[in-house]
């Protein structure tokens, strides 16, 4: 096995002001798959590829954003030993049993200095992607539902601490860095792109004035064309889109950034390149933002800036 520890991004957990219409949005426009429902109010959605149970929750609040973020490990002796790690690093966890979420083990849980619950399990029921596991097709009817990702990708976090919650990240569950933003004095990290597997990101940390924000949640797509073709469902159904379609400096991801009826932002996504942690992370200096955003059009887009659930 060469993945070990941490493997994936598992599941987020958003906050949205009209349950059932997020429900629709996530459901019939982004084309994920309901799952099921349970006795907390919680909606469990799924992209046709995964075959975990969920990867994505949904709950009726009165503000916007999200309550935790999954990551999937790879045993159970991994999740003590990721446990017995943190503790050892300072930080304070909490066990949460098993079937308080649908289909899912044990759960570890802690606040990151930046306030995110973050969460680290084992085990969720496998419900497959509707193909056979001997001999499949390569895809099926619910790969062309609504814009229809294969996965959840990453997620953005924003928060004051970000060099605390780095050091978590990367000391403690064996995240390494792949691209960096850096202020105008070249030390200060402005934001930071992480990965666990060979992804350019599986989580994305940016320094902000207040903690606990989302910037996004990330699905992804297997091409440049179908995320082109995102567009075209999002311009049908009246979602509101914030960037894109573009492309990405940092990172090399064409991209489209798009709210949900709540105002948390989402992006469908393609493309990027292999990452390992034998390489050296790519750097860039603030003055490049611009660029690093919107290689396209070289330009900052304010609400990319400053718009926060």
């Amino acid at each position: 096995m060469a993945l070990t520890g941490v493997l994936r991004p598992g599941h987020a957990q958003l906050r949205v002001l009209d349950l059932e219409a997020d429900v629709k949005l996530y459901r019939d426009v982004l084309g994920l798959e309901e799952t099921g429902r349970d006795s907390f109010g919680r909606v469990y959605l799924k992209a046709w590829d995964e075959r975990d149970h969920h990867s994505l929750l949904l709950r009726q609040a009165d503000q916007a954003g999200i309550d935790l973020m999954g990551f999937k490990v790879d045993s159970i002796a991994s999740l003590d030993r990721l446990e017995a790690d943190l503790n050892a690093f300072g930080v304070k966890t909490e066990r949460v049993p098993a079937g308080e979420m649908l289909n899912t083990g044990d759960r570890v849980r802690f606040v990151s200095p930046m306030g995110h619950t973050i969460e680290l399990y084992a085990e969720k029921k496998d419900v497959g992607n509707g193909l056979s596991y001997e001999n499949p097709p390569p895809w099926n009817a619910a790969a062309e539902r609504g814009i229809a990702p294969a996965r959840l990708d990453h997620a953005l976090l924003g928060g004051v601490d970000l060099d605390g919650t780095i050091d978590i990240f990367t000391k403690v569950l064996g995240f390494f860095p792949v691209e960096i933003l850096y202020a105008e004095d070249g030390k200060t990290v402005v934001a930071i792109w992480l990965s666990c597997s060979c992804k350019t990101h599986d989580l994305a940390l940016i320094r902000l004035p207040e903690n606990g924000k989302l910037h996004h949640v990330s699905f992804w797509l297997d091409s440049w064309e179908r995320v082109l073709r995102a567009g075209d469902i999002m311009s049908m159904n009246n979602v509101s889109v914030d960037i894109g379609p573009t492309r990405h400096g940092i990172t090399r991801g064409a991209t489209i950034y798009a709210f949900d009826r709540s105002g948390n932002r989402f992006e469908t996504f393609s493309g990027g390149y292999g990452a390992y942690p034998d390489m050296k992370p790519i750097v860039w200096s603030i003055d490049h933002l611009p660029e690093g955003l919107d290689y396209v059009q070289r330009k900052l887009h304010q609400s990319f800036l400053t718009v926060f659930s």
